[in-house]
């Protein structure tokens, strides 16, 4: 998990995907790396969906891959077999949690309450997605949460109605490691 930190905390701003077409999988990385940024989040939403990181990951080895909306062991496995870095949810299932754990690959749930961040750390999760960012309380609820589990050393990717204009103020509060958005992909994907 700590390659991955790394790798989201060097990102700032993941780009969360949902491909409908796979031939612009390829297309769109490149367009992001040479932008300069090297993580993406596919969401498992669509039927393009694994067939677009297997794509990215033999065309583009150097991006690291995230499946995102991972609510399933079926689509746990399938985004492994296809080559994912790390995988996300919108929300907390402790046995889906375990699932990946006991295959070596980080997860990152999916939490907005005190109660959900209390169970995440206590199956080993130090890494949460805030979600739904804006609509769970925004900053303020951000911020309170990390009041009482700032000490534990959890970090959070906030993603949920984040915006271009609303992305900078989400890293003034202790802990947020990296923002989840998709304001930077329908630019990109409507020149493809």
């Amino acid at each position: 998990m700590e390659k991955v930190k790394a790798a989201l905390k060097d990102a700032k701003v993941i780009p969360v995907v949902i491909l409908e077409d796979e031939e612009k999988a390829v297309p769109l990385a490149k367009k992001l790396l040479e932008n300069g940024t090297r993580v993406i989040e596919i969401t498992f939403r669509t039927a393009a969906a694994e067939a677009s990181i297997r794509r990215i990951k033999a065309e583009c080895p150097e991006m690291v891959i995230g499946a995102g909306t991972i609510l399933t062991e079926d689509e746990l496995n399938r985004a492994i077999q296809a080559g994912v870095s790390f995988c996300v949810s919108p929300g907390l299932d402790t046995a889906l949690v375990q699932k990946a754990q006991s295959k070596n690959m980080p997860f990152i749930p999916g939490i907005s309450t005190a109660s959900e961040l209390t169970a995440a750390l206590n199956i080993g999760c130090k890494t949460v997605k805030f979600f739904p960012a804006e609509a769970a309380g925004g900053i303020p609820m951000l911020k309170s949460l990390m009041a009482a589990f700032g000490h534990c050393g959890v970090t959070v990717m906030p993603t949920g109605g984040i915006t271009e204009t609303s992305a900078d103020a989400w890293f003034n509060v202790k802990g947020v490691l990296c923002v989840g958005g998709s304001w930077m992909i329908n630019p990109i994907l409507k020149t493809l």
